[in-house]
């Protein structure tokens, strides 16, 4: 018997078929992939699980009885959970609060302040989470976070537990833990459907993988009977043949784009004396582990952080009181930003509005007005060039994946046809097919002429589409080296440097 089924889903919104006869089939105690590209489904099916969206048809099955949960909270009390991607928490509240948060103990009509605390320091102690109870949630790291998310989902003693995306915040010691833990909880019998686009991980911790294509069931595999390319071929229809395009001959160029010069930052935390050049036609990869000053070197030079010390050259020219809108109108720069539901899309407004919000000026008319026309026509090109999966311009961003999300907001840049991309995790969350359309773009880009400044904690993709690799280590430079020249043990030495 199985712990968890889904039979012949099917579910349908104006203009598009999400789901078309989808299964998904859990063992107990097992730890069960689910795969598929960006748009293939893997939300949808969760949501419809989960009572968010109602199902056209199909049956849910849960320790072999027919189930229909109304919403979230239902199939929580039901033993079903999930730890979603973009982490649903208060942040004004302690960790306690949030993991007894609609469920609170009460004795004598008053809050249990005293068994709350209890139970959830024996919770987290025996998750190895080392965490204070009374800590703001606001107050810790994404991957604490993350931990506090999971120790909620446990706490409701679920049978099954949903991790979608759960390792994309994390550095590789605290995706052991995770891992740690998934193990524990497989131990004790509890399922897990572990939602990722990391190969990688997929093969170390899972059973069983299902494969989702343009909202319909592939197939179902057990992790030792297949491979990494069997996989891909599985999700995207086709043999990519390799994870990464072939990277032309390259001469870097030598014209200096971008140069910081022994930079501080006054922000905490602060920047220490960095020093490097960007280069015309270059694709300048920036690696390290999470926390060691990538995003603040990206928000320095797009101007959201106040310098200190140094001087930023850009274009030749000394740059004062660099702000993001000089950054855009006086450098012809772009940023996409690593968090891409908080910073880089308006999730109530329609691809349309996201597409041509950094360059509304290009679509006013000789009256003064917005030209619907020409809004729409350069997102209809946007969604062409850039292969964005939607029923048509008006719909909502915050209904796209999360890869047809990221490439709108790539987009919307190109749209301001800008000399400098500030890329910081381009592929986070991206399915395969995609992340590999994304490599071509960038190196199209340079190709174009183009300079790319690329942050990523994946180190073979950095690797594979860089001219050049800067390290960053306690917000410093650990080192630039030659991308053809390095290698992964190299990019690590250096990442814990200055530690």
């Amino acid at each position: 018997m199985y712990r968890l089924e889904l039979k012949g889903i099917e579910k349908s919104f104006p203009g598009v078929k999400a789901l078309d006869g989808v299964n998904l089939s859990v063992k107990p105690g097992s730890i069960h992939a689910l795969m598929g590209e960006n748009g293939a489904g893997k939300s949808t099916i969760m949501k419809c699980l989960f009572g968010i969206y109602t199902m056209d048809a199909g049956e849910v099955f849960f320790n072999g009885e027919k189930v229909e949960f109304s919403d979230p909270k239902h199939a929580l009390e039901n033993g079903v959970s999930m730890v979603h991607q973009e982490l649903i928490q208060v942040n004004s509240m302690t960790v306690l609060e949030n993991i007894w948060l609609g469920k609170y103990l009460t004795k004598n009509g008053f809050l249990d302040q005293k068994e709350m605390y209890k139970q959830t320091k024996t919770l987290l102690k025996s998750l190895e989470i080392d965490i204070d109870p009374n800590e703001k949630v606001g107050d810790l790291s994404v991957s604490q976070k993350q931990m506090v998310e999971i120790a909620k989902a446990v706490s409701y003693d679920a049978q099954v537990i949903i991790l979608d995306e759960p390792t994309s915040s994390l550095t590789d010691k605290e995706v052991g833990h995770l891992f740690s833990i998934m193990r524990n909880l497989k131990e004790k019998g509890v399922s897990m459907v572990f939602i990722s686009h990391k190969m990688e991980e997929i093969t170390e911790i899972c059973d069983e993988i299902t494969i989702l294509r343009d909202g319909q069931y592939v197939g179902t595999k057990l992790i030792k009977d297949t491979s990494m390319a069997e996989i891909i071929k599985m999700m995207v229809g086709r043999d990519l043949g390799k994870r990464f395009p072939d990277k032309t001959e390259h001469k870097l160029s030598k014209e200096v784009m971008v140069e910081m010069k022994n930079i501080s930052t006054t922000f905490d935390p602060q920047l220490k004396n960095v020093n490097f050049e960007l280069r015309k036609g270059e694709i300048l990869g920036v690696s390290g582990l999470v926390g060691c000053g990538r995003t603040e070197l990206a928000e320095t030079l797009f101007g959201i952080r106040t310098i200190e010390e140094g001087e930023i050259i850009i274009h030749g020219e000394k740059v004062t009181k660099l702000t993001p809108r000089k950054a855009v109108k006086d450098f012809q720069m772009a940023y996409v930003t690593e968090e891409r539901r908080e910073t880089g899309i308006f999730d109530m407004s329609d691809i349309t509005f996201n597409t041509t919000i950094a360059n509304t000026a290009k679509y006013l008319n000789k009256f003064g007005f917005l030209s619907d026309k020409e809004l729409i026509k350069d997102t209809e090109k946007q969604i062409k060039d850039m292969r964005i999966k939607t029923p048509s311009t008006e719909t909502l961003i915050r209904s796209l994946s999360g890869g047809n999300q990221q490439k709108v907001i790539i987009g919307r840049w190109l749209v301001t046809e800008p000399d400098i991309f500030i890329l910081d995790e381009p592929t986070r969350g991206i399915d395969v097919g995609a992340k590999y359309e994304i490599y071509e773009l960038i190196l199209r880009l340079r190709d174009m002429g183009k300079t790319v400044l690329m942050i990523s904690s994946e180190m073979p993709e950095l690797i594979g589409v860089t001219d050049r690799i800067m390290v960053m280590s306690n917000y410093q430079v650990a080192g630039i080296v030659e991308t053809k020249n390095t290698t992964q043990e190299e990019l690590m030495t250096l990442a814990v440097k200055y530690l």
